[in-house]
């Protein structure tokens, strides 16, 4: 993108807890669950289910887990986006920060971080990792961004990348990575992250559309847009063809359910139990929703569902790595940066 106006990018990313003493997993879950877009219900509801129920049985456990993953540099998630960042660097001529939208760094000290730096900024190009629009991720990522940005008093300007689940670079990107893994006799399994139902009806700018039918997805709607099932099923058909992969040997399911409401299905959880009795033995995982590594990956994935498949029946299970700092990837992103087509105002 040649604009004239100088400009800077920021990296935004979910977030980690500081450490995996429990206080400081509770904390971030607190953060993380108090957001009124990923739990959706009335604040004093919300409150009593984070505070009262949620983060004092949830946060023991997230910091055993999180324990199984951390590295020397800390959580995974922060140190692969710190990387993406360095290596990004390297190829682009403007400044780079990265933000976490719960947890450090902040949204604020990102902002503060380039003005310190580049104080003569026209505007800043916003990433939010997160290839496919969802209220609980990529909304809740933008709008608070625009709302440390009006707080604050920042005099650059602010645009947006939108949702990249079917840009050619990142699907270029993804099968670039997916493809040294793929073994010929082994079942793939794209794992998306789930998110309730209700959701994606909130998200339905028709409001009649999406969930209404069983091929709601494939029946071109305005939704769409803004729909995180159909955006899923998108990257899967565009990564299957540019890798050559048949579609009986390729399936969907979701993962990382919270609480009792009616999530998108079918349950990967579900799947590492099923797919030996289906006569599918060796497997292949990947988890498109994901561009780093992190817990839902690493220990969801890679190490609890990888026990459930093998103890159903299955004989090998073969995670496929996130794209963290391939060399694919980090072009990629400085083509969505750049890619008028993308980069929206907000």
């Amino acid at each position: 993108m040649q604009t004239g106006k100088k400009r800077g990018i920021i990296l935004m990313n979910l977030g980690s807890p500081d450490s995996t003493k429990v206080k400081d997993v509770r904390s971030y879950l607190q953060e993380f669950l108090m957001d009124e877009r990923v739990i959706d219900s009335p604040f004093i509801i919300r409150t009593l289910l984070v505070k009262g129920i949620i983060t004092p049985f949830r946060a023991p456990k997230s910091a055993e887990a999180y324990s199984s993953i951390w590295t020397e540099e800390g959580s995974p998630l922060v140190a692969i986006t710190k990387s993406l960042k360095n290596e990004l660097g390297k190829i682009v001529d403007e400044p780079v920060e990265i933000a976490m939208r719960y947890g450090k760094p902040t949204m604020k000290y990102a902002y503060d971080q380039i003005v310190a730096k580049h104080p003569d900024l026209d505007e800043v190009i916003l990433l939010p990792l997160y290839p496919h629009y969802a209220m609980s991720s990529y909304e809740t990522a933008v709008e608070h961004a625009k709302t440390v940005h009006t707080a604050g008093g920042y005099k650059f300007a602010i645009k947006v990348v939108k949702p990249f689940y079917n840009h050619p670079a990142y699907i270029s990107a993804l099968a670039d990575v997916m493809r040294p893994c793929l073994q010929t006799k082994s079942h793939l399994l794209f794992s998306y992250h789930s998110i309730p139902e209700r959701h994606i009806q909130k998200s339905d700018v028709t409001g009649s559309h999406c969930l209404a039918k069983a091929n709601c997805c494939e029946v071109d709607s305005p939704a769409h847009e803004y729909c995180y099932k159909h955006q899923c099923l998108v990257t899967t058909r565009l990564v299957a063809e540019r890798l050559g992969i048949s579609k009986d040997k390729y399936s969907i399911a979701f993962q990382s359910k919270l609480g009792r409401s009616e999530w998108l299905k079918p349950a990967t959880t579900a799947r590492m139990e099923q797919l030996p009795k289906e006569g599918v033995k060796n497997l292949m995982v990947v988890c498109p929703s994901f561009v780093s590594d992190c817990l839902e990956t690493l220990e969801e994935i890679a190490i609890r569902e990888k026990e459930n498949f093998l103890e159903a029946g299955g004989e090998t299970f073969t995670f496929i790595p996130c794209m963290n700092i391939h060399p694919s990837w980090v072009k990629a992103v400085k083509t969505l940066v750049d890619d008028s087509e993308y980069v929206r105002s907000v």
